[in-house]
């Protein structure tokens, strides 16, 4: 069975910084690439940033140089650091497993985390 658990949200005042990290268990973890997106009340969820099993990131334009993702193969976690915070990075966070395609984009399989909120505000 797979699971993936977030933590590490919580509230956070602009400019601050947090840490989310999602421990997975149940899949062989450094087959897959790790992604995690963003979901904000009434929007649809949207990719944040991806990283391969050997450690190549992507990212959505609107984080790059502010968010940076990481893996630890040995430890089957990815995290997320986000620094320079912001109000619209006020949302549910959820970590995903799934690949890359032949073009160089993240693709997600339904292995979901149960998401971690994340709330940017003074």
């Amino acid at each position: 069975q797979v699971q993936l658990v977030e933590s590490g949200g919580g509230l956070v005042q602009p400019g601050g910084s947090l840490t989310l990290s999602c421990a997975a268990s149940g899949i062989a973890f450094s087959t897959y690439a790790m992604g995690w997106y963003r979901q904000a009340p009434g929007k649809q969820r949207e990719l944040v940033a991806a990283v391969t099993s050997g450690g190549s990131t992507n990212y959505a334009d609107s984080v790059k140089g502010r968010f940076t993702i990481s893996i630890d193969n040995a430890k089957n976690t990815v995290y997320l650091q986000m620094n320079s915070l912001k109000p619209e990075d006020t949302a549910v966070y959820y970590c995903n497993a799934g690949g890359f395609n032949s073009g160089g984009s993240y693709y997600s399989y339904p292995y979901w985390g149960q998401g971690t909120q994340v709330t940017v505000s003074s």
